[in-house]
């Protein structure tokens, strides 16, 4: 599965603290490497947020997740979305890619819990 192609190419990411940032008004994009690539990923809907927010959360999380997984490299994508933003949540594996991965990425982003945490830690101030 490849990123489809990035807003804003002509124009390099920036570099914050060893990640990658392309940011537009319609999409996010945070990866350790660039280009990104999703060699594995799952999705999930999510209310409005703060979308660089709500990206380091997940980032962070999906990291604890697989750090032992050989040659992963996160990468999130988060795209705005009727009602909210989509989030695509997986990244980059220099090595086989043992089976279910890609639903353990899914069941982290549904689990109740880290959605609460992440919302509220991201969610829109007014």
């Amino acid at each position: 599965m490849s990123l489809p192609t990035l807003p804003s190419e002509s124009r390099p990411p920036v570099r914050r603290n060893g990640w990658h940032v392309s940011a537009d008004a319609e999409r996010l994009v945070l990866a350790r490497h660039w280009p990104p690539r999703f060699d594995l990923a799952a999705m999930s809907a999510f209310p409005p947020v703060r979308r660089g927010r709500l990206a380091r959360q997940v980032r962070q999380d999906l990291w604890r997740l697989l750090k032992g997984l050989r040659g992963f490299s996160p990468v999130i994508e988060i795209a705005a979305a009727e009602g909210g933003v989509r989030l695509q949540a997986g990244g980059r594996v220099d090595g086989a890619v043992p089976a279910g991965t890609a639903d353990r990425i899914k069941a982290l982003l549904d689990d109740p819990a880290h959605r609460a945490r992440w919302i509220g830690w991201a969610r829109e101030r007014t």
